[in-house]
This record gives structure tokens, C-alpha cells and sequence, in this order.
């Protein structure tokens, strides 16, 4: 089992485990920006001795100013955090619901901020012949039935890549819920600025969004992401935040790659017409493949392999890829792997590794013969 402690990206197990070097994988199981990090970064870590010396400023003032301008919001709306998973602990610490309302699967990081509360979780399941969609029956009968004081809800949902109704948001906080959107992977899509809640969350006093910079940018050694509320909603996950939980490296790394709007353009291309190539050549293997708007694809296993997807994730570390096992999500079977969107050659290992496991002939061109 890769997932040992819960995520994708452990190529310290995945040498554990095949007895072979970390550089010796692809790795498709984390969802990292494959052209990243950004040249801006390397400027940045090179001259970043300069300042190891000095604490890192506590309040992050320089990036949050740089956020609100980016976004229009007030800087007393931005809480800057180490990465979306401390952001996440803060906000339901805050809350402190008695239930929690989660679409089913989801990023397991809810589900255990939930419990390290003492909270109980209420599951929305996911249909897969909707497409993973979350339903407005399906919120309504939360609504109705759950007790939930707080719902925390993907946008793009990990693992299912599927963008939330912003209706649906809307309709929960006129119940008088609490709304925690994580928006970690928005920043893929073309269309992020007329998706993104993060104008609302910052005067509304029971919406929080969050969003990720590790993924888009390819940092996710630094750990760095942002909190958007009412100002006295991010008063009380400040007071809950550790001191010094943002280092000065990624505090600064996060102030430059900001200003990087070819990066930012070039990645927003690449993904759509990468993303479709390797669509298609899953499906060509015979996988079903979910509809994501972002940077990685959730895969339904074709019948008859007679491979669940530990087993598979098993055989393609073997031929040197990770794969990551979906059906630890809740809510998914034994038939669902994740992969990340990388590059083409990379892809086209991908392509051919699952050829292999499934007993096909690869044609090289993204296709079994």
C-alpha cells in the first residue's frame, strides 16, 4: 500500500516498497504541475540565504497584499497557511461543528479534521452515473435530515475532478450553514476567475474558501495556501494558527510566482489539449474515464482484467509508475485508480505500463492494438 500515510506522493514508501530509487518513478499519483516550479522560483531559493537568518515575517503581509490585489478583496479577508491541510484544521477547529456534511469521495483531510474534533461526519454520496455530481436533492436532504452545521465541499472535487454548482453553495448558506469550499485545483481552469467564490467568502460571514499554491506552481516541498473569509471569521483561524506557521521561503516564493502570468498562461493551455490526449487514450484502453475541468483524471478500470486497483498499483510500480489506489477514497470500489495529467512522454509510459498490466499490446501512440 502506497498511501500509507493517507496521500499520493510517498516515494520514500514507493522505494520501500519496489526496492528502487525515488528518481527511477513516474509518479502519477500526486497532482503536481509537471512544467513547474517556475524559473522565478529558482531566483528566488538562490538568493534565499540572505534571509534565513531573520524570522519569517508572522502575518505573511507582503504575499496577503499581493493576493488581495490579485483577487479585489480586502487584506484583512486572506489568511496565508502552511498548505490547504493546515487551512482546513483551522476551519473546522474554528467552527467546531457537532456534524459535518462531506460529498462522498472526497479528500480523506476532511474527514480527518472532522474527527480530530470529535465531530461525526454525515456522507453525500457521489453518483457515478451522474458524473459525480453532487445533486440539489442530494443537498437537500442533507439540509433536512443531516443536522450539519458545516458542509466542506471540493471545487474541484478531488478525486472526481468535477466543479460544484455555485447554486448549491448558495442554497446551504441561505439554510444557515456553515460553507467551507477548497478550491486547491481552480486555478487549472480557464475559467477560474468567473468560478471562484473568493469574492463572496470575503464579506459573507459563514462561507470560508481555500485555495492551494503548492499544486498550479509545483512547490509542494514549501507547503503554501490561503485562507478567504469575512475579516472576522480569518481573526478567529488566525487566533488558532500556530507562530510562524509560513517560513520566509515560501512566503516569498509564494510573492513571486504570483507575478508569473506567462507560467500561469502556458499551463492553462498545456492542460486542455494534454488532458484530452490522455482521456482518450484511457478510454481507448477501455478505462471510464471521469469529466475532470483540472490536472488529473479519475479512472475506472475495465472489466474483466481481473485486477482490483491495489493489485494494479502493485504491477505498475513494478514497470517503475505509481498510480494512486482510488478506492481508499469513500465511496469508490476496488475498480478506481487517480492519475495525475503529466507531460507526453510521460503519459505515454502510463499508457503503455496499463497496456501491459491489462495484457494488451500498446500501439505507442496512446492505444492498445
Amino acid at each position: 500500500m502506497l498511501e500509507r500515510y493517507g496521500h499520493g506522493g510517498d516515494l520514500r514508501t514507493a522505494e520501500e516498497v519496489f526496492g528502487m530509487p525515488a528518481e527511477s518513478f513516474v509518479d502519477f499519483s500526486s497532482n503536481m504541475n509537471p512544467l513547474g516550479p517556475p524559473k522565478s522560483v529558482r531566483d528566488v531559493m538562490a538568493r534565499y540565504w540572505e534571509h534565513i537568518q531573520a524570522y519569517p515575517d508572522p502575518a505573511s503581509r507582503a504575499l496577503k497584499a499581493k493576493l488581495a490585489e490579485r483577487h479585489r478583496i480586502p487584506e484583512s479577508s486572506i489568511l496565508v497557511g502552511n498548505g490547504a491541510a493546515e487551512l482546513i484544521d483551522l476551519a473546522v477547529r474554528a467552527i467546531r461543528p457537532q456534524v459535518t456534511a462531506l460529498a462522498m469521495p472526497c479528500f480523506d483531510e476532511y474527514g480527518d479534521a472532522v474527527r480530530k474534533c470529535g465531530g461525526e461526519i454525515y456522507a453525500m454520496p457521489l453518483d457515478r452515473t451522474a458524473n459525480f455530481e453532487l445533486s440539489e436533492d442530494a443537498v437537500r436532504e442533507a439540509i433536512d435530515q443531516s443536522g450539519a452545521a458545516l458542509y466542506v465541499l471540493g471545487s474541484p472535487n478531488n478525486p472526481t475532478g468535477r466543479l460544484l454548482d455555485a447554486g448549491l453553495v448558495r442554497l446551504l448558506l441561505d439554510s444557515g450553514a456553515h460553507v467551507v469550499i477548497d478550491e486547491a485545483f481552480l486555478d487549472f481552469v480557464p475559467e477560474e476567475e468567473e468560478l471562484t467564490l473568493l469574492r463572496e467568502a470575503a464579506s459573507h460571514e459563514r462561507l470560508i474558501v481555500l485555495r492551494s499554491m503548492t499544486k498550479f506552481y509545483a512547490v509542494p516541498g514549501i507547503r503554501l495556501g490561503y485562507a478567504v473569509g469575512k475579516s472576522s471569521t480569518i481573526s478567529r483561524l488566525r487566533r488558532l494558527q500556530v507562530p510562524w506557521s509560513v517560513n520566509s521561503l515560501a512566503q516569498q516564493i509564494g510573492e513571486t510566482v504570483l507575478m508569473d502570468v506567462e507560467f500561469e498562461a502556458e499551463t492553462k493551455s498545456w492542460l486542455l489539449s494534454e488532458r484530452e490526449w490522455l482521456t482518450d487514450g484511457l478510454r481507448r484502453l477501455g478505462c471510464c474515464v471521469t469529466q475532470s475541468v483540472t490536472n488529473y483524471l479519475l479512472v475506472r478500470l475495465p472489466e474483466g482484467t481481473g485486477l482490483s486497483a491495489s493489485q494494479l498499483q502493485l504491477e505498475m510500480g513494478r514497470r517503475g509508475v505509481l498510480v494512486r489506489d482510488a478506492s481508499r477514497f469513500q465511496g469508490l470500489d476496488h475498480t478506481y485508480i487517480r492519475v495525475a495529467v503529466k507531460l507526453r512522454e510521460h503519459n505515454l509510459k502510463l499508457l503503455a505500463a496499463l497496456a501491459d498490466c491489462f495484457g494488451e499490446q500498446f500501439d505507442g501512440h496512446g492505444g492498445s492494438l
